[in-house]
């Protein structure tokens, strides 16, 4: 369960609030009583960071677009000659 702590708090008694963290997971940091940050362990970090990257399977197979790529215009230019295969 995590915790919320001030910003001051977390600042004064960092190495609780790091050992907090890494014990019971996510600690949260208030700034004017409004939610600013969070405390992480790195594994679980590391796998939210995983989880966020779609895999080239997930590109291949989305309906969509995945990304903004540059499409350059296709010119008026003739195709070259197609060759015969032998």
């Amino acid at each position: 369960m995590s915790k919320t702590w001030q910003v001051q708090e977390a600042k004064a008694r960092f190495s609780e609030f790091l050992e907090t963290s890494l014990a019971e997971g996510p600690q949260i940091v208030t700034k004017r009583g409004v939610e600013a940050a969070v405390l992480v362990p790195i594994n679980q970090w590391r796998r939210l960071e995983q989880m966020a990257k779609p895999t080239l399977k997930q590109l291949l197979l989305a309906s969509e677009p995945q990304a903004d790529l540059p499409v350059p215009p296709r010119t008026g230019q003739p195709h070259r000659p197609v060759t015969g295969f032998d």
